[in-house]
């Protein structure tokens, strides 16, 4: 990058994640170490909301629900035991599906809108994930929800959004440059004039607020398969209901996701699964745990 904002850049490491991981207090209880939901699926997809959900569940916070349209609410509830499963009336997230979730669900410290959701209504999901937006700490927003009316609806308020480079294109109307200086600019341009934070996955994941860039290259190239941004999504959200602020929190689900699928690398070569980075999530994150 050019100019000032070459001052500002720096790669993503264990000691930055580190001192940006808060402490979990030693006289804690249920709720105050952050709660989350996933909000998508649908017909085709019941996985990603659910991997999602790990990915959050695994960064240590208390709850997390993961709603999504009752057509599929059993399927995931068999997943596993550890979430609470809301069934969500309609299969496109409308404004009354949003109001039943808000009268169900209380207290949520982040949602994470987008895995699994499906083709949606552009302006419908504006108006959904601003009134989301309203109820929480923050909200990350991933996959079929990274559209830009959202983005105007979210402009100004520090939101994660997680896309790659085709989402980024959808979003903003720009081909990502292939150049990694070149794809930095944009993406802090871009993150800048909306007043959100990014995290741009790829070969070098680029994380901006428009004023600082992180890059992360910590990543097994078998983490192509399917699921894994996903889990990057949950990770972001857990760390926002835990209180890091957007752009690091950003930073260091980067690292983290991509340090557990080098560690599911090492048993498993170029053959790992979504799940497989899920299962090395505590293992990672277990070297920044301490008690206040």
């Amino acid at each position: 990058m050019a100019g000032e904002s070459v001052l500002n850049e720096f790669t993503i490491d264990e000691s930055f994640v580190e001192r940006t991981i808060p402490p979990r207090s030693r006289d804690a209880h249920k709720r105050m170490n952050g709660t989350v939901c996933v909000v998508g699926g649908s017909r085709m997809y019941h996985g990603a909301p659910y991997l999602c959900g790990c990915g959050a569940l695994r960064t240590g916070v208390d709850i997390v629900y993961i709603a999504v349209p009752a057509v599929i609410a059993t399927a995931v509830r068999s997943l596993s035991p550890d979430f609470i499963v809301v069934p969500l009336p309609d299969g496109k997230l409308t404004r009354g599906n949003t109001a039943k979730l808000l009268a169900w669900v209380k207290n949520v410290d982040c949602f994470a809108v987008g895995p699994g959701l499906g083709p949606q209504s552009g302006d419908g999901l504006a108006g959904v994930v601003a009134e989301l937006k309203v109820c929480a700490k923050g909200v990350v927003v991933d996959a079929d929800a990274l559209r830009p009316q959202v983005l105007a609806s979210v402009g100004g308020t520090g939101t994660v959004l997680t896309p790659h480079a085709g989402e980024f294109e959808r979003l903003f109307g720009a081909k990502l440059p292939d150049r990694l200086d070149e794809a930095e600019t944009l993406a802090a341009e871009q993150a800048k004039k909306f007043g959100v934070t990014l995290l741009l996955k790829g070969p070098t994941d680029i994380v901006t607020d428009g004023d600082r860039v992180g890059l992360n290259t910590v990543h097994s190239p078998g983490m192509t398969v399917g699921g894994t941004g996903d889990v990057l999504t949950g990770i972001a959200a857990g760390l926002v209901a835990k209180g890091v602020a957007g752009f690091e929190a950003a930073c260091c689900a980067a690292f983290v996701n991509g340090s557990a699928g080098l560690k599911a690398a090492e048993t498993k070569g170029l053959h790992i699964s979504a799940t497989d980075v899920v299962n090395e999530i505590a293992n990672v994150m277990k070297r920044y745990d301490r008690l206040a």
